[in-house]
């Protein structure tokens, strides 16, 4: 029997030398949650640190874990497979936070389903969880030069920092990204798609 839990997973690469780069917005907009309901985190499995807590929202109470995959960005699956397993917690009930570098930095995108937009996070979570539909709150990155080293550029582009000028809107998007997250419980998709898609 499923669970009644929801999962919130923001998605990133575990590492110092990964911290405040763009692929990590995941990481950084569950820090925002963690730390908005008294949520800490700890190791489950090696896969993922894990936290629980529950949202008071709305006058209704949200029982929910949150996780940030300690696999690597390409393995993400793995660890959002084996916590949906273990809580018995249904993939309608997943909520995941990540970047996305066809969105210019600042505009979000709320989705169900839908193709991976070729972020090797989201295909591994498909593959892992055998299904598209869970929730997405795609966090805009912008994208890296394209031509003769297109691969290269895009690389170095996830895995680079955020200019002076984004760093000072950064907090405030985290905070719209962790809104989202929150408003898919309370809400359902399509009021949360009205309300974030475009902005």
């Amino acid at each position: 029997m499923a669970s009644d839990f929801w999962l919130i997973v923001g998605l990133g690469n575990p590492g110092k030398k990964y911290e405040g780069t763009r692929h990590n917005m995941g990481f950084m907009a569950a820090d925002v949650l963690a730390e908005r309901w008294g949520v800490s985190l700890s190791d489950h499995k090696g896969l993922a640190m894990l936290g629980k807590g529950v949202m008071n929202l709305s006058g209704r109470s949200f029982k929910f874990f949150l996780a940030k995959p300690l696999t690597f960005m390409n393995d993400s699956g793995n660890a959002v497979a084996s916590i949906c397993a273990y809580y018995s917690i249904d993939p309608s009930h997943v909520i995941v936070l990540h970047d996305d570098m066809d969105l210019d930095f600042g505009r979000m995108k709320v989705k169900t389903g839908g193709s991976a937009g070729g972020h090797n996070g989201i295909k591994s979570i498909d593959r892992s969880l055998g299904t598209p539909q869970y929730a997405r709150v795609r966090l805009g990155v912008g994208h890296a030069a394209r031509g003769a080293h297109a691969h290269e550029n895009t690389v170095n582009w996830v895995l680079g920092g955020f200019s002076p000028a984004q760093k000072k809107e950064l907090d405030a998007f985290l905070m719209d990204g962790a809104d989202a997250a929150e408003m898919l419980l309370t809400d359902g998709l399509q009021r949360t798609q009205e309300k974030f898609n475009g902005r």
